[in-house]
């Protein structure tokens, strides 16, 4: 198969690309083009002046060619245009257009954050226009040339303090959107952190759960192969249950991963499936039992689905790290909580139930996910006990979402 280099293209779209501006060029080109054709204009229309010559259109080529480097240079461009417009104004040249670049330059250094360099160059071409035009005029051309009346500066100082107004509400508004650009970015982080998290609890629920069965399972099946066969198939019939299930369940999360909100295709388990998790620990040999107390209703789906898992890993910890062989669940439904709890009576075998694992860790934050709480330790009779609450709407007839 034929491959194809990518050629990095012109400077300018490298730059584009890097600091997501257009190319400087075009908007600097349109202010020397207004600056040529507008001094025109004005040196016809003011006389007195002096006429436009070949060092005139130079200046006025080179403060817009300055302006092709702002995003980069925005300090020396600001004061270069104003060195520049302060060089025309003193040649005696008509205004016109020719604040343009210097405007323009200014406010490419408010924007990148060069507030004091906008300032000082504005406060030199302002300080530079009072000397000649109110002392050095008679020094300078044109010939002949009185001073400028005092309410000219009035009106140009209220100018400049118009359009750096218009400067800063612009770059407020520039921080406004880069702020909730980044505020949005983050939240999608968080968000794919969260959903990474969640994949992460069912992957570790799923796998702890049914590799306990099936290493239960596996040991019971080598031990009754020569002695009974027929126990030994019905292991290995576990076995290949708990796996179809596991496989089943891993790959809706894989699915979730590869489609980031699409639609499970199977329901989320929750605690209707409270018998099946009996049988398959009995199954292992651990008998349960289980009390309901209180009315029973309907719960939303992260609710059953984190009172399911919770369940599930509690009875997991049970058949790995428990030497008994019966445990009791208790499910208290409260008006404005459901109390699920599971005890066995011990003792402990190989690492303590209560450690720090992953399992006790995974069953803390789907309970604080959703403002509750896990309590978790040897009881003072002997054996554990996992105590989990979870937070419920207090009305009870309002219908779930």
């Amino acid at each position: 198969m034929e491959t194809r280099s990518v050629r990095p293209g012109p400077p300018w779209r490298q730059w584009v690309q890097r600091t997501g501006r257009g190319p400087a060029w075009r908007s600097a080109l349109l202010v020397a083009v207004v600056a040529q054709a507008g001094s025109g204009w004005a040196a016809q229309a003011h006389t007195g002046r002096v006429p436009l010559d070949a060092f005139a259109r130079i200046l006025l080529l080179t403060g817009p060619a300055l302006l092709v480097v702002r995003h980069r240079y925005p300090v020396a461009v600001a004061y270069g245009v104003s060195a520049v417009t302060l060089v025309y104004l003193a040649a005696g040249f008509p205004y016109g257009p020719v604040f343009a670049a210097v405007a323009v330059a200014c406010f490419a250094a408010v924007v990148a954050g060069h507030r004091g360099a906008a300032w000082g160059a504005a406060g030199l071409l302002w300080a530079g226009h009072l000397l000649i035009a109110h002392w050095l005029y008679r020094r300078l051309p044109p010939a002949g040339d009185g001073p400028a009346p005092w309410g000219q500066e009035l009106g140009v100082t209220a100018w400049v303090l118009a359009m750096f107004a218009v400067f800063e509400l612009v770059r407020l508004r520039r921080e406004q959107w880069a702020r909730e650009r980044a505020e949005r970015a983050a939240a999608a982080g968080r968000r794919a952190d969260e959903e990474r998290l969640r994949i992460a609890r069912e992957l570790h629920d799923v796998l702890a759960h049914s590799i306990s069965v099936i290493n239960v399972q596996a040991g019971v099946g080598l031990a009754l192969l020569d002695t009974d066969p027929e126990q030994a198939r019905t292991a290995l019939t576990t076995i290949k249950a708990a796996g179809k299930e596991a496989l089943g369940e891993i790959r809706q999360a894989l699915d979730t991963l590869r489609a980031p909100g699409a639609a499970p295709r199977a329901p989320a388990p929750g605690l209707d499936r409270l018998p099946e998790l009996v049988e398959q620990a009995a199954a292992t040999g651990l008998r349960v039992d289980t009390e309901t107390v209180g009315r029973a209703r309907t719960l939303p789906p992260g609710a059953d689905l984190a009172a399911f898992r919770i369940l599930q890993e509690a009875l997991t910890n049970v058949v790995r790290h428990s030497g008994s062989r019966t445990a009791r669940i208790r499910i208290g439904w409260r008006p404005e909580a459901l109390e699920l709890r599971v005890d066995d009576d011990g003792p402990a075998t190989g690492s303590p139930a209560g450690g720090s694992g992953n399992g006790l860790a995974g069953m803390r934050e789907r309970a604080a996910a959703l403002g509750g709480g896990i309590e978790a330790g040897p009881r003072p009779d002997g054996g554990f006990r996992i105590q989990a609450t979870l937070p419920l709407d207090p009305d009870p007839d309002r219908e779930a979402p």
